[in-house]
């Protein structure tokens, strides 16, 4: 099953992602350009370099997402798969997913007009105000990088000895909406210039979103 015809959603789902965009832009107009996607995600104190590994990380596994998981998690909401699509997702996601959607593959041309990506918090105020509890007319897709993991939390992942000035990252990510909900953990190593896998579908003793 593809994607949806075109991109095509319900007239309803339609109407609720519009309202949604509407939202997002007024609220990223209020705050000032640099929360715009495209732009140097500004007062984060992340260098260059880690904001370029993030979006390499989260821009492979949208893109696989995207091509080889969505169309199957979609067909599990037969006969009502044409929703829209909402990824949430940090600010170097935001960067991400708008220059994904902008290749010119057809897979990602007919997504452009039923996904979204927006953030943790711009998602629960809108859902807050506009709920869709039974996801009739989205899913919800989230893929972000917790780059500044506790210390106390670090002997969860013991077998994986760090060296100096390395650091573990965790990159979360999951979907509601298509029947179960799934939720993934995959552990990275970050070393100030370079971001390594370490270890695919951890297995977290502290669950958080």
């Amino acid at each position: 099953m593809a994607a949806g015809k075109d991109g095509a959603i319900t007239p309803e789902a339609r109407s609720w992602l519009a309202a949604l965009r509407t939202h997002v832009d007024d609220h990223r107009r209020a705050a000032g350009a640099a929360s715009q996607p495209g732009l140097p995600v500004a007062g984060t104190g992340d260098s260059v370099a880690q904001q370029a590994a993030e979006g390499m990380i989260l821009s492979a596994h949208l893109v696989t997402w995207l091509e080889n998981e969505l169309a199957s998690l979609l067909a599990e909401r037969q006969p009502d798969a044409d929703v829209a699509i909402v990824l949430t997702t940090s600010p170097v996601g935001l960067r991400v997913a708008n220059d994904v959607l902008q290749r010119g593959e057809p897979l990602m041309q007919s997504l452009r007009n039923r996904l979204i990506a927006v953030t943790e918090s711009e998602y629960r105020f809108w859902t807050k105000a506009h709920p869709d509890p039974d996801h009739r007319l989205h899913v919800n897709h989230w893929s972000w990088i917790k780059t500044r993991v506790p210390e106390a939390r670090r002997q969860e992942f013991n077998t994986f000895p760090l060296g100096p000035n390395e650091q573990f990252w965790l990159h979360r990510t999951g979907t509601t909406g298509c029947g179960r909900e799934r939720r993934y953990c995959h552990l990275w190593k970050w070393n100030g210039q370079t971001a390594s896998l370490l270890k695919p579908f951890v297995d977290e003793r502290v669950r958080r979103l």
